[in-house]
């Protein structure tokens, strides 16, 4: 081998030796803040679900207070969950399209903050048709909550991760359902179903300004471009049309039996002897029951898959309602957790499937129509069994929602088959 003497050689070649015996630089910022990045956005859409679905959920507190105080026929009761719901099932779509040009952020934050305030004047509803005007305003608020977030949360998680990312972003949801209703029982049994509705509305209000401040990253940058992209943009971004139909129909029935029941349960409850802390306690093990079944339907969809996952969910709440029909107070109470988990079950294991049937940049869209389908039915479904209550008992209505639960099996089995064919 030709050696040299010329010293630039020399120095090359001992710089390029050490060089190679150094250890590769490994630039891992980007990577790590891009994580931190959604690791904070999906605890502050967690923390928006915790608030929404909370105040969503103290309603089943409050309806039998109301039902008492003015008054009310089982099926005005059913009218005032209906109203509540109808107005946040019809503005989810509009929601969803409005943040394709304006941002997630602002309509999520101005959403909760219209809630907050809506919930705070409920404490001077004089009459019936005070209540429906103002659950009416409280439920577009939160109209912008379920696709938006949902939206926020796919996004972060665009790849690996993201069924998961939506899961623990669905169980915060169930935490608020636990908490809010039980703490609305406490203050409204110990000085007023008033100071609660205000205590609540103003823990609303707050969590809309500190949504604002923690999705600080997520400010919404449009250009002319995409702003006449999306106004023209007319499609849904459904790549199986089929299958988002077949889960959109488990979403319709699901939601009718989980609406149906929730609204009744506390006026069986009272008919067996509950107080309002008793009501609120209900709805406690009832949700913490739906929080751990989110879990272990979710390690059981692992084991066995989500469709005989589902089925076995839907027989389960079936039957234990049924049962709770003639147990005692105080055993029913101990059943409330399992039918809890039977009721959050199916959704659990199946809401996730949407971001895998949709395009990512309509998501906001298509979340917006899911939840739109569901939310209407649940509209839907108090007042209808609000009229059999009236006129053959709440038993009645419960037996009919009971076995409206099997119609979901039929929408499983096609979904399945359908499933299998994209895969």
């Amino acid at each position: 081998m030709l050696k040299t003497k010329s010293p630039f050689l020399q120095t090359t070649a001992i710089g390029y030796k050490r060089m190679s015996k150094m250890k590769p630089m490994r630039l891992t910022l980007p990577a790590d803040k891009k994580q931190h990045e959604a690791r904070k956005t999906l605890s502050t859409c967690g923390f928006a679900h915790f608030i929404h679905d909370g105040l969503h959920d103290a309603l089943y507190i409050l309806l039998p207070l109301w039902a008492q105080m003015f008054g009310l026929s089982l099926a005005q009761v059913g009218l005032l969950k209906a109203i509540y719901s109808g107005t946040l099932s019809l503005f989810q779509i509009p929601a969803g399209i409005l943040a394709e040009r304006y941002g997630e952020r602002i309509l999520l934050v101005g959403g909760t903050i219209v809630a907050g305030i809506g919930y705070t004047l409920l404490s001077s509803a004089g009459s019936f048709t005070g209540l429906l005007m103002l659950l009416a305003f409280v439920g577009l608020g939160s109209s912008v909550q379920h696709p938006l977030s949902s939206t926020l949360v796919a996004r972060a998680y665009p790849a690996k991760g993201q069924r998961a990312a939506l899961g623990i972003y669905n169980f915060t949801g169930d935490l608020g359902k636990m908490g809010l209703p039980a703490t609305v029982a406490i203050i409204a049994g110990a000085i007023g179903w008033q100071s609660s509705v205000i205590a609540s509305g103003l823990l609303g209000t707050v969590a809309g300004l500190l949504i604002f401040l923690l999705l600080r990253q997520h400010r919404h940058k449009t250009t002319k471009e995409t702003k006449t992209k999306n106004l023209l943009g007319t499609g849904w971004g459904i790549k199986n049309e089929p299958a988002f139909l077949a889960l959109s129909g488990i979403n319709i029935v699901d939601t009718t039996v989980i609406y149906g029941f929730l609204t009744f349960l506390p006026f069986l409850l009272i008919e067996k002897g509950a107080a309002v802390e008793t009501l609120g306690l209900a709805i406690a093990l009832t949700f913490g029951g739906g929080a751990a079944g989110k879990f272990l339907c979710g390690v059981l969809a692992e084991r066995i898959g989500i469709i005989k996952t589902s089925v076995i969910t839907i027989l389960t709440k079936g039957i234990c309602i049924l049962i709770l029909l003639w147990l005692p107070l105080g055993a029913g109470l101990v059943l409330l957790p399992l039918l809890g988990a039977a009721l959050n079950g199916t959704s659990s294991v199946l809401y996730a499937t949407v971001a895998e049937l949709v395009d990512p940049e309509r998501h906001s869209r298509s979340f917006g129509l899911f939840y739109t389908l569901g939310m209407a039915a649940g509209a839907v479904s108090p007042v209808l069994f609000g009229v059999v209550s009236d006129f053959h008992g709440v038993p009645a209505a419960l037996t009919m929602i009971a076995f409206s639960a099997l119609l979901i099996i039929p929408f499983c089995l096609v979904l399945q088959r359908l499933m299998r064919h994209q895969n």
